[in-house]
């Protein structure tokens, strides 16, 4: 539910929303996540979010995530 909420808020925030689906035990997606984390704070104007393929299981089969890391915009 706490996704929905996250997706609906950029949804409305009209922002260009680019969606992390990432796994802790993903190298790759480790790498990555600095990059990640500096093209946040240097684009207020588009949201970044962060999914745990792990955690959030359900959300990761909706959006038919096989691998990682996957990115959706």
């Amino acid at each position: 539910e706490a996704w929905n909420e996250q997706l609906q808020k950029g949804n409305d925030s009209k922002k260009l929303v680019v969606i992390d689906f990432t796994a802790s035990w993903c190298g790759p997606c480790r790498v990555i996540a600095p990059i990640l984390a500096e093209f946040a704070r240097k684009m207020p104007n588009v949201m970044f979010l962060k999914v745990d393929v792990d955690e959030l299981r359900t959300v990761a089969e909706d959006w038919a995530v096989e691998a990682m890391p996957t990115f959706m915009f």
